[in-house]
């Protein structure tokens, strides 16, 4: 009973000390130059970072890596097989999930992503090509 009381009292001082947020106090300098952000332009490499974006916030690296193969293949060899013409076959891959094309090994499907969404992701892969 007293090791479960002591156990307990641990974690309620640890998750106060965890959940407790210290803001830095900054002294105002006159020497702050302030900028005005850069107009947002639609360049591809700003396509290009939220595909990067889209993946990193899946599931996707869990199974792929960039330059390397995982439990399925690499980003660069994705792209040394594919073009921008297969563009809308590989999001619907990624939508639908797939299987045969680099092994038994099943993609699971995302079907909750937008068809959009995995366009970009595409586009960012196939950025990758070596």
């Amino acid at each position: 009973m007293k090791k479960t009381f002591i156990y307990g009292l641990g974690w309620i001082v640890l998750a106060t000390a965890c959940n407790k947020k210290e803001t830095p106090q900054v002294e105002p300098s006159s020497n702050i130059m302030l900028e005005e952000p850069a107009p947002e332009t639609n360049a591809p490499s700003d396509s290009k970072d939220e595909g990067l974006a889209l993946i990193e916030g899946a599931d996707c690296l869990s199974c792929h890596k960039i330059d390397a193969k995982l439990v399925g293949p690499s980003y660069q060899e994705i792209a040394a097989k594919y073009t921008e013409a297969d563009t809308e076959m590989l999001a619907k891959k990624i939508i639908e999930g797939g299987k045969g094309n680099w092994g038994e090994i099943p993609m699971t499907p995302h079907a909750g992503m937008s068809e959009e969404n995995a366009k970009k992701m595409v586009k960012y892969i196939l950025s990758l090509k070596p």
